[in-house]
């Protein structure tokens, strides 16, 4: 019979498996530990504690797909969020993978919209708040503003990448997410007062 997990053990289980596939790759993972980090900073704040779980589990797991023995089109979010799926991980956590950091704007400019379809596009303060530890977390694990991190990813991919080709159409998104994200923060540290 096999074992059921609960959400805590869920992201115990996502982050092993992130450890174990990012091995290889230490700059891909102490990014990810920053990501996580960073999710469990705001998880309590803006969102219920099972979307915060939800969160901590896409966080870990948000950047699978750089590990070489998943690559089957190049595109991490989506060759992660194929991994995940194959490996019976729920539809939510697979389509917050692939869709994480508005990856579907870079995917259309790769022509793999299609190919992303196949998971669900949740917009949502949890697919906000991923995008907004995502975007705030450099490489390394370093903090940084989310316009620090655009300019960091077009200066890695450089001026003719898929990267710089979405930039147009997903720095908008990108920037939208993580303002929602600061103000529900914002929000929390300085609640209204009642009237």
């Amino acid at each position: 019979m096999t074992r059921v997990l609960g959400p805590v053990g869920d992201v115990h289980r996502a982050r092993d498996l992130a450890q174990t596939l990012l091995a290889g790759l230490p700059e891909r993972w102490r990014h990810t530990i920053g990501v996580a980090r960073r999710a469990e900073e705001v998880r309590g704040t803006v969102l219920s504690a099972a979307d915060g779980e939800v969160l901590l589990i896409a966080a870990w797991l948000h950047d699978i797909g750089y590990a070489p023995a998943l690559h089957q089109t190049g595109f991490h979010p989506l060759d992660g969020a194929r991994h995940l799926a194959a490996a019976g991980w729920p539809a939510r956590i697979a389509g917050l993978v692939a869709h994480h950091s508005a990856a579907r704007c870079v995917a259309e400019a790769r022509g793999l919209a299609e190919e992303m379809q196949t998971f669900p596009d949740e917009q949502s303060p949890v697919s906000d708040a991923l995008l907004y530890a995502d975007q705030t977390v450099g490489p390394n694990g370093v903090t940084m503003n989310v316009e620090q991190r655009v300019a960091d990813m077009l200066d890695r991919h450089g001026p003719d990448s898929p990267h710089a080709a979405a930039h147009a159409t997903r720095s908008p998104v990108m920037r939208a997410a993580v303002q929602r994200v600061q103000r529900r923060l914002a929000t929390m540290r300085h609640p209204p007062s009642a009237a």
